[in-house]
C-alpha cells in the first residue's frame, strides 16, 4: 500500500512540475481523430461489451481500418527484452507504414516520469511496450480519462475506459500482484503477432471499443 500511494505522489507532484515550464512536442491536445475504413463483421460484438471484459475479434477483421496521416503516438517502452524489442519494432513499422507521427519515450530510469513526459507531447495515443509498464500505467491511466493507451502484449487488472489492451496465448502480464500468466512464452511475441496486435489495437481505439482486452491468438 506503502509503494502504491508513494507512486501516486509521484504522478501528482511530476505533473504540477511539468506544468510549470513550456512542453515540447505537438502544441496541445486535439479532438480524437476519426478512423478511416471500417472494421469487417467480427471485429466488435454485436453488444457493448462490459467494461474490462475480454473480447476476441475474427482474425483480420482490423485490417480495413487505418488511421489517418499524422495520427499523433507516442511509443513508451521500457527493457531491452527481446519480446520487448519486437514490440517496438511492431509499432515503428506500423507508424511507417500508416504515416502517423511516431514519438518515442524511454522510461528505463523512471517509468512513472516516462508515462507523464509521454502525456506531455499531447498524443492522440500513448502505446506501451514492455511487461515492466504495467504497475506505473495502472495508477497514471487511472488519473488522467481524457488520454487514450494502448498495452500490447499485457494488460492491467482494472483496466479505466481510457485503456485498451491486446493480448494472446504466451502474453498477458497483468503486473506485481497478479504474476506472469502460466502460459507465458517469450517465444510468442513473433513479429507477426505483434504486428497483428499494434493494427488491432489501434482500429479499436480509433473506432470506440475501448477500456478492453482484444485476443488476438
Amino acid at each position: 500500500m506503502k509503494s502504491r500511494v508513494s507512486m501516486v505522489a509521484a504522478v501528482a507532484i511530476t505533473a504540477v512540475l511539468a506544468g510549470c515550464a513550456p512542453q515540447p512536442g505537438w502544441s496541445s491536445m486535439r479532438a480524437a481523430p476519426a478512423a478511416i475504413g471500417s472494421p469487417a463483421a467480427g471485429f466488435a460484438p454485436a453488444t457493448a461489451p462490459a467494461p474490462e471484459s475480454t473480447h476476441v475479434p475474427a482474425p483480420g477483421s482490423w485490417n480495413a481500418v487505418a488511421a489517418p496521416a499524422g495520427y499523433r503516438v507516442v511509443l513508451l517502452t521500457v527493457g531491452d527484452d527481446a519480446p520487448a524489442r519486437t514490440l517496438v519494432k511492431a509499432v515503428e513499422d506500423w507508424a511507417a507504414e500508416s504515416g502517423a507521427d511516431l514519438r518515442t519515450v524511454r522510461a528505463d530510469d523512471d517509468m512513472v516520469d516516462g508515462a507523464v513526459r509521454a502525456m506531455d507531447l499531447n498524443p492522440d495515443l500513448i502505446i506501451s511496450a514492455g511487461d515492466a509498464l504495467v504497475d506505473p500505467l495502472a495508477i497514471v491511466t487511472a488519473n488522467h480519462l481524457d488520454r487514450q493507451f494502448l498495452i500490447v502484449g499485457a494488460e492491467l487488472a482494472e483496466p479505466t475506459g481510457n485503456v485498451t489492451a491486446v493480448d494472446w496465448t504466451g502474453a498477458a502480464y497483468r503486473g506485481e500482484g497478479l504474476g506472469t500468466a502460466a502460459a507465458y512464452d517469450p517465444a510468442s511475441f513473433t513479429p507477426e503477432r505483434a504486428g497483428s496486435a499494434v493494427r488491432a489495437g489501434v482500429a479499436a481505439v480509433l473506432t470506440g471499443l475501448r477500456g478492453v482486452v482484444l485476443w488476438v491468438d
